[in-house]
């Protein structure tokens, strides 16, 4: 996530001095002093009384002048600040650290509070947990407390362990309750929720479908796929077209295709020794490409005329100075800040913004398509494009998604069908905590110094856990030097990105402006990465395509100011 502009450019600046050096008398190298805090931990929680210790590690600091700061006044010339809370809310510090060579700063927020209880975060599924008779699961909550916590974890009132994390096991089948208090010396807090043991033949079998309707030109082929698939226990997919199996085998996907105009009755039916289930999907085969094409005039916009859908994965910018609560309100505030020449947060991994235009944009061979992000260099946030025809003619972004080919699509590193599952934060002032389809786990960091909003989960999504799923590329992001991370560019084919083969400029763009990044349609490819042949399209999808952080920058989070049709402006 890129912070503001200025505070964009304090950290270019930052990185440049650290890049210089000198030398003294005796030929001893001086570097800029550089500032560690554990963790990139830049915000504080103190209770009323006390006193607070901030003890910042440091390097090349040995003659440096030190200068804490609040209110624009220094209140200490210490290396280490002991700050006695006597007046409760808020507090924003500054520290300068300075040698003859450079300068180091960071800026910090302490809050007063009256009562510090522990918060506890911990990733649970909506229906709680499900496993195995003689498995383990092992729960690793976030605490936020202070360093004389007790634990205690309980099942069904029974305490089995006093430690912070805890492996829960059991020899019998049946549902159990299990708790987790934390507590410290202001009280406690405590979290409960049910977990259900099984035999592995009564483990329920779960499938995801992204869609249930699929609309597709004439003569295409489309993949039709259930995701996130559990305890199939050994067994077979059968699909059926129109009441005809078509394929039978351990295959969750199917590739439909078909010239015959209209609707089709598609089932898919999941079958093992101990349960049969069915997903019924239907497949509408339009008029074939071109049919509902419209041509573009004098009279079109060369920008987007519209936002269909904003979903940002949770992120720092999420719910900062709006507050919208349904689809629609969010969709509103999309367009009124893209319209007003702002940009929109994107989040973590997956969030998107889908956005369409008054006509369709023709293919070329060309660039057709330019998207406006603030990349430049050393901050890249690759955001993935897809492409969209209205294949049934409605209007709406209701058909086939192609994605945009990119440098790095055919990487092994690179994966396809990610997806990332986001939990709502029980309390305000708590990072989201995710997991993913590859067995990882992680958390979107609360970042209140900078971004003090109560959530950064999104208000609108109404759900205690959402998932976001796309092609994931290996993040470039890396600590070049102690405190300054570097988000490393991709070579073409992303949003938000400085490319110097696609943003067609060599500009540097140091000042953090919009800058577009530029788009073929001819890139289009289809699931199986062969290319999609798309003479125009209609619609426009960016998504995150990095799950990743940088330290006390926060999360890769894509930025988008908006989408023009490229055709009617080179």
């Amino acid at each position: 996530m890129k912070k503001a502009i200025s505070n964009r450019v304090l950290l270019l600046l930052f990185g440049m001095i650290l890049c210089l050096f000198s030398c003294n008398d005796d030929d001893v190298e001086i570097l800029p002093p550089t500032i560690n805090l554990e963790e990139d931990n830049v915000s504080f929680t103190v209770k009323k009384g006390n006193i607070l210790k901030i003890s910042p590690n440091y390097e090349f600091a040995e003659n440096a002048v030190f200068a804490w700061k609040m209110d624009g006044k220094i209140i200490s010339s210490s290396p280490e600040l002991e700050y006695e809370a006597t007046e409760l809310g808020d507090k924003y510090l500054t520290l300068d650290v300075v040698n003859s060579v450079g300068t180091a700063f960071v800026e910090l927020k302490v809050t007063v509070v009256d009562l510090v209880l522990p918060k506890i975060s911990i990733n649970i599924p909506e229906d709680g947990y499900i496993i195995v008779k003689g498995s383990n699961l092992d729960l690793v909550p976030n605490v936020e407390s202070s360093d004389n916590t007790t634990y205690s974890w309980t099942v069904d009132g029974n305490e089995k362990a006093t430690t912070k994390d805890y492996s829960f096991s059991s020899t019998e089948t049946g549902e159990f309750t299990l708790t987790i208090i934390a507590t410290n010396e202001d009280g406690s807090s405590q979290v409960s929720f049910p977990i259900k043991v099984c035999n592995a033949e009564d483990l329920p079998f779960s499938w995801v479908f992204d869609q249930t309707e699929y609309n597709m030109s004439s003569g295409r082929t489309i993949r039709l796929m259930a995701f996130d698939i559990t305890n199939i226990l050994d067994g077979e997919f059968i699909w059926t077209v129109d009441g005809e199996e078509k394929q039978k085998g351990e295959q969750a996907w199917y590739a439909f295709s078909s010239s015959d105009e209209g609707v089709h009755n598609v089932t898919v039916t999941m079958r093992n020794d101990y349960a049969q289930i069915t997903k019924n999907l239907t497949v509408n085969v339009c008029p074939e490409e071109g049919t509902y094409k419209r041509e573009a005039s004098s009279a079109n916009s060369k920008d987007w005329n519209k936002v269909y859908s904003f979903l940002p994965a949770p992120g720092q910018f999420v719910n900062e100075g709006y507050s919208v609560y349904t689809d629609e309100e969010a969709v509103t505030y999309a367009e009124g800040r893209l319209q007003q020449g702002g940009y929109v947060s994107l989040g973590g991994f997956g969030g998107h913004i889908v956005l369409g235009f008054d006509h369709s944009v023709e293919n070329d061979g060309s660039y057709n398509i330019q998207i406006k992000g603030n990349s430049f260099k050393g901050s890249s946030e690759p955001g993935i494009v897809w492409v969209m025809q209205d294949e049934n003619g409605d209007g709406l972004p209701n058909d086939t998604w192609y994605e945009l080919k990119g440098s790095a699509t055919e990487s092994s590193n690179t994966i396809k069908d990610y997806a990332v599952t986001y939990h709502r934060p029980k309390s305000p002032g708590l990072p989201v905590q995710w997991t993913d389809n590859q067995g990882n786990s992680g958390c979107i960091d609360y970042l209140g110094a900078w971004h003090n909003q109560d959530y950064y989960y999104p208000l609108w999504v109404d759900t205690d856990t959402y998932t976001l799923r796309g092609t994931r590329l290996q993040s470039r992001t890396k600590e070049t030097s102690p405190g300054y991370w570097e988000n490393g560019e991709f070579e073409w084919g992303y949003a938000d990105n400085y490319s110097s083969i696609d943003r067609l400029t060599e500009d540097d763009n140091y000042s953090a402006a919009a800058n577009g990044n530029h788009f073929k349609i001819s890139d289009a490819i289809k699931y199986d990465g062969t290319p999609a042949n798309l003479e125009y399209i209609d619609f426009v999808k960016v998504v995150v395509g990095v799950n990743c952080k940088a330290g006390w920058l926060g999360e890769n989070s894509t930025e988008v100011f908006g989408v023009r049709d490229f055709n009617l402006i080179k």
